[in-house]
């Protein structure tokens, strides 16, 4: 049960995550009245640092509360928190409301993530970590390439776009499951009872742990800059060389960035145990650069080419979500856990949220060319090829007490 929780948790969000790449182009269209991508390019950039600060500001709010609370009930709580306030961008009158509603529900997304991960290796035998680390990281891939399966069904225009957020409310109704059915970490409880109370931020910067959480943040950051600055922006690209004019093209790439992406958040955790956690981010960091660079120097049209690199990026790219869950957990004790993976993994997207805004400030500058803002931002993968060096080597280890 508390494997399922996590998983569709997760899946739920990752569908939540893939509706604005899918309406951003035809919902901004409509909302500022223009049609020249450079004039969208910023506003994308805008929503999408807005949605990344919440979701930066849930992981330290929801992984605290699961801390001082339980796991369970934090969780069902961001659930709730993300799929209300997609619905409620239905109702959005200007791109500033949009990104609001977008900022609201990437709230109970950040803390999602740090929630069911904490859940589920408290839970379940240490011999099957890496297995449940590609589960969680594929679901919300899942999520993301079932969104874009609908997206190839159901033509995402001016007039249809609305529609798509209010049926992003639907995961809600996963809290009555949740509340039933989900019993709470008992590792957690122990941890509760033994440890005396205090701050949970405090503790995961003191001397002990400032270092781990430092290292931790960076890694993170690596990861969802290159998602958030690049592989988002790939649906609105294709938009962009077909001219609106192949309806399905949007669902198409986002379906193949999600078929590949599930593909790599099994093989991140694999190569993590068969050759350590420190030489497959090496490797993660260096197979997503080469895939980028060569999309965006070498792929010009939509087509063959364009789907199956967008698969091939969706793979290396997303990768890490099947890392990051194998390795932040084994970086923090239980008594903060939460906190540590949330605050590691979401401060990350502030990092991330400037590397949307400097990709929407490229836009402009490349007079709307996608390939050339995305070739300077995929150079953030050499900082994590060098900095996974620095941090600790956790194969084989227990989780900390």
């Amino acid at each position: 049960m508390v494997l399922i929780a996590a998983f569709l948790g997760w899946m739920f969000d990752g569908l939540e995550q893939g509706v604005f790449p899918l309406v951003a182009r035809p919902a901004l269209q409509d909302l500022l009245g223009v049609e020249a991508d450079k004039l969208i390019g910023p506003w994308m950039g805008y929503i999408t640092a807005l949605f990344l600060l919440g979701a930066a500001l849930g992981g330290l709010v929801f992984g605290w509360l699961g801390d001082k609370v339980g796991r369970v009930r934090a969780m069902m709580l961001s659930i709730l928190a993300y799929s209300l306030f997609t619905g409620f961008a239905y109702f959005s009158q200007t791109a500033w409301q949009l990104g609001l509603f977008r900022f609201l529900a990437a709230i109970g997304m950040g803390g999602e993530w740090s929630l069911g991960v904490a859940l589920v290796m408290e839970c379940w035998p240490e011999k099957h970590r890496p297995l449940l680390a590609g589960a969680i990281g594929a679901a919300a891939n899942v999520g993301f390439g079932l969104l874009g399966i609908l997206g190839t069904m159901f033509h995402v225009t001016r007039d249809s776009w609305r529609w798509v957020m209010l049926a992003g409310a639907t995961p809600a109704l996963l809290c009555l499951f949740i509340v039933r059915y989900v019993p709470e970490s008992e590792r957690w409880k122990r941890s509760v009872q033994k440890s005396p109370g205090g701050s949970p931020v405090k503790a995961v910067f003191s001397a002990g742990l400032c270092k781990t959480t430092l290292l931790g943040i960076v890694f993170a950051s690596v990861v969802l800059i290159g998602t958030w600055a690049l592989v988002q922006w790939l649906p609105a690209w294709a938009d962009q060389l077909t001219a609106g004019k192949i309806h399905n093209a949007k669902g198409l790439t986002q379906t193949m960035i999600a078929a590949g992406a599930v593909t790599g958040c099994f093989i991140g955790p694999w190569i993590g145990r068969q050759m350590g956690r420190r030489p497959a981010y090496f490797i993660l960091c260096l197979s997503s650069l080469a895939a980028c660079n060569y999309m965006f120097r070498y792929v010009d049209a939509y087509g063959g080419r364009f789907l199956l690199m967008s698969y091939v990026v969706g793979l290396t790219t997303a990768s890490f979500f099947g890392w990051l869950p194998l390795y932040l957990p084994e970086l923090f004790p239980t008594r903060v856990r939460a906190t540590g993976q949330g605050l590691c993994y979401n401060t990350g997207r502030i990092f991330a949220a400037a590397g949307a805004l400097q990709m929407g400030w490229l836009m402009k500058q490349y007079e709307g060319s996608y390939a050339r803002a995305g070739t300077a931002i995929a150079l953030i993968y050499l900082v994590g090829m060098v900095v996974i060096w620095f941090a600790p080597e956790t194969k084989g280890k227990p989780l900390p007490e």
